[in-house]
């Protein structure tokens, strides 16, 4: 968790007393140690500081009643009222109490303006490292399975790319960003979500429903903000994990971090490092990987440094390099395989952001760039039966590059008013510039994507808090995007009440784009019936808009030893002019298929999450979803095949939940579950597959259950904790049983859990 608020970086006892004011200092500490670095900050106002090193802090107050706020990371916020006499000091101590909640943290994503959670009249979803380590995630992809409304699913047998499923919409609909910056480009979003190692990540702010208005294209479905590791205290982590898939592969992890942190905390940065290896496993004993071999190897840094007591300047830089392979596991070139996928990937990504406060802290103008560069060579290949083909594809195999450039750069200011129209508010205003270039090309295919795509958007949001418990959001984007003739205006309005401390209730609509270009799923060419499947875009395809509309109520109820809560949100989407694929047929590679314009589509459904902690020694949080997924009219998704209203591989019913026990410091045991139910796919057949005919089939419900136990020594002299701990993923082996055989496999023919069952064994070294 940032310390609070950015804003809350630069304040301090910014001015000596003067007649109204008195100086309040003191210092946070927790089990009778300094807590440094905390946020002190007075509730409902701008007024805030930082503890330096040793704990201690220092603010100059206006006389009269206030509530003054201590909040640190892994702490439970803890809160004291004050009255303040005029040039009398005080000095007030907070002592903290650990916690592992995240109940009320602090978050950006919902409106692009530091918040607590419970003030938020947009729900953010958190997952925090501390979850990612106990659900005992590799990358990005595996920690997203824990979050209500969420489904991460693979979609190719070969090479394995996966993608996100926000309120049963694919990809495509969901926007990911980096540090706040839409830097996610169609071909990243490919293999991006496994190229990010989660000990690059702080924390994971999800957003359900259409948020266009602040983020532009692409976010019909959501958002997922991961935000990278943050600067705090001086320390260091190392972890090494062995995990065996099934008795048919291994996969080995080294996982590092170090954090230097000045004295002043006025710079500091934090670096890591990671290293996977996974061997390639066959699941159907055919020869041909279900999982393929991985070499990933990625590094980065995020710093921060102050130049003045209110300015900030934010810089984070990482290199991703992954080399995936998949097909037929044989020590041979590509192009020598019966049937394979490679791929070779050397990713750059970056962001700068340079924030700046002034009138009195009550005003802030922040300036920033995000960009990637991502270079692939690949290979996507099958070996014909024919003679003369095989002769021609030996003549030119179908080998291929990728070059992607991303560029966004933009301007925001915020600006409060302590008096507006009897309450207060925030208005934001910004506009931002994105570029993206694709070009991908695989030349024996006849095979080419150039797309450039430029989009200028402008923004407006008043964030009004009328009174004490009532909240009203109002906020639009315009856009022009160079893919669409006209400019598009997406405006969002939410309602917040907030019943006592326990209940918030929240009412939202929106209304969001996507433009008519390629996505991730377009960029992928997929293995069928020998030949190869390919997407284009329709000549007169049209952007696709949405209404989106929400509902829900929060509840949690805290006493000294237990804290329980559930939410209830409902869901509604109305795409109109919806994006299909249609099937053009066979041309002499394979099959071809158009992405065009329906009629429209609606998605609908309710989420529930519940949640209860013991004392932190027990706790528990779950999700489930039901849902409809339909098109206004049925589309044609296989010639010759009766036409369908249901989206494909889109369950109707899917959920979460997670369990961890923490007797004591040192033990910690962990549970979590993921249940998949019923969706409809499509099986083309291919000679030698055990597929006679295409066909639609109807997937089994799976139910993924995992289990990781952990114990913690403790080496003072040293100032080291050394953990040990395993487990097991998917215990029960739940996992597709009926894969196609052979090189004409239909490589789309995947579902349900991303591996079967895997043991695994660590060790974690961290700093006390």
């Amino acid at each position: 968790m940032r310390n609070f608020t950015i804003i809350c970086l630069f304040l301090g006892a910014s001015a000596s007393a003067q007649n109204g004011t008195a100086k309040v200092s003191g210092q946070v500490t927790a089990e009778g140690l300094a807590v440094p670095f905390a946020s002190v900050y007075v509730k409902g106002g701008t007024n805030g500081t930082n503890t330096d090193e040793n704990g201690r802090y220092q603010l100059e107050l206006s006389v009269g009643k206030v509530t003054l706020v201590a909040q640190s990371q892994g702490y439970k916020t803890l809160s004291k009222t004050l009255s303040i006499s005029a040039n009398e000091g005080q000095i007030v101590d907070f002592v903290l109490e650990e916690s592992n909640a995240v109940l009320d943290e602090i978050v950006v994503t919902g409106t692009r303006t530091e918040k607590r959670r419970t003030d938020s009249p947009v729900i953010v979803n958190l997952i925090n490292s501390e979850t990612l380590e106990q659900v005992v995630a590799t990358d990005l992809s595996e920690g997203l399975r824990f979050q209500p409304g969420l489904r991460v699913e693979m979609n190719c047998q070969t090479c394995n790319y996966s993608q996100i499923r926000m309120n049963g919409l694919q990809g495509g609909y969901s926007q990911i960003l980096i540090n706040g910056r839409p830097i996610f480009s169609p071909l990243t979003g490919l293999y991006g979500l496994e190229q990010i190692p989660v000990n690059m990540i702080e924390r994971i702010e999800v957003v359900r429903g259409g948020v266009s208005a602040l983020y532009g294209s692409s976010a019909i479905g959501g958002t997922v903000n991961v935000i990278t590791k943050i600067p705090k205290q001086n320390g260091y982590s190392f972890s090494y994990a062995y995990q065996n898939i099934n008795g048919g592969a291994d996969q080995s992890l080294i996982n590092g971090n170090a954090t230097v942190v000045s004295k002043d905390y006025k710079s500091g940065a934090n670096f890591f490092v990671n290293t996977r290896t996974r061997t390639a496993y066959d699941a159907n004993g055919d020869n041909f990987s279900e999982l393929p071999e991985l070499k990933d190897n990625s590094f980065g840094i995020n710093a921060f440094y102050l130049p003045t007591e209110n300015s900030k300047l934010e810089v984070s830089f990482s290199s991703l390099y992954e080399y995936r392979f998949g097909g037929e596991i044989v020590e041979k070139p590509a192009y020598l395989t019966q049937q394979s996928e490679e791929r070779d990937h050397h990713v750059l990504m970056g962001s700068l952001d340079y924030q700046i406060n002034f009138n009195e802290d009550k005003s802030a103008l922040i300036l920033y760039y995000g960009g990637q560069r991502t270079d692939r060579d690949h290979y996507t290949g099958i070996i014909p039966d024919d003679e003369t083909e095989k002769n021609a594809f030996f003549a030119d195999p179908p080998y291929g590059v990728s070059d992607v450039i991303t560029h966004q750069g933009g301007l925001q200011y915020n600006h409060k008013l302590d008096a507006f129209l009897g309450g207060t508010t925030v208005l934001t205003a910004g506009a931002e510039y994105l570029y993206d270039d694709v070009f991908d090309e695989i030349t024996a295919y006849d095979y080419e994507i150039d797309q450039t795509t430029r989009n200028l958007g402008v923004f407006f949001q008043n964030d009004w808090e009328v009174t004490e418990s009532f909240n009203f959001l109002a906020g639009f984007r315009v856009d022009k995007h160079n893919l669409v003739d006209h400019a598009i205006v997406s405006p969002r309005v939410s309602l917040l009440y907030k019943l006592e401390e326990t209940t918030q209730f929240r009412l939202g609509w929106g209304t969001g784009f996507r433009a008519p270009q390629a996505f991730d799923t377009d960029l992928h060419i997929a293995f069928a019936g020998g030949g190869v499947s390919r997407i284009s875009l329709a000549e007169n395809l049209e952007e696709e808009r949405s209404n989106s509309f929400t509902a829900s109520v929060n509840y949690d109820k805290a006493t000294e030893h237990f804290i329980a809560g559930f939410t209830l949100e409902g869901f509604y989407t109305h795409l109109n002019d919806a994006f299909y694929q249609f099937p053009l047929g066979e041309d002499a590679f394979g099959e071809r298929f158009e992405k065009r314009n329906g009629s429209g589509a609606t998605v609908k459904g309710i989420t529930l999450e519940a949640r209860a902690n013991f004392d932190y020694v027990v706790e528990l949080a779950a999700g489930f979803t039901l849902q409809s997924s339909l098109y206004d009219d049925a589309v044609e998704n296989i010639e010759g095949l009766e036409l369908k209203r249901e989206f494909l591989r889109t369950p109707n019913d899917y959920g979460y939940a997670t369990l961890t026990y923490t007797p004591t410091k040192k033990l910690t045991a962990s549970a979590n579950l993921i249940y998949t139910g019923k969706m409809d796919i499509i099986h083309f057949a291919g000679e030698g597959t055990g597929q006679d005919v295409d066909e639609y089939d109807v997937t089994p419900t799976f139910t993924e259950l995992s289990l990781r136990v952990g114990y913690t020594f403790n080496l003072p002299k040293v100032s080291t904790n050394i953990e040990l701990f395993g487990g097991v993923k998917n215990v029960t082996n739940s996992y597709q049983a009926d894969f196609d055989t052979g090189k004409n496999r239909d490589s789309n023919y995947i579902y349900g859990p991303a591996a079967p069952r895997t043991v695994f064994v660590g060790l974690k070294l961290d700093s006390l």
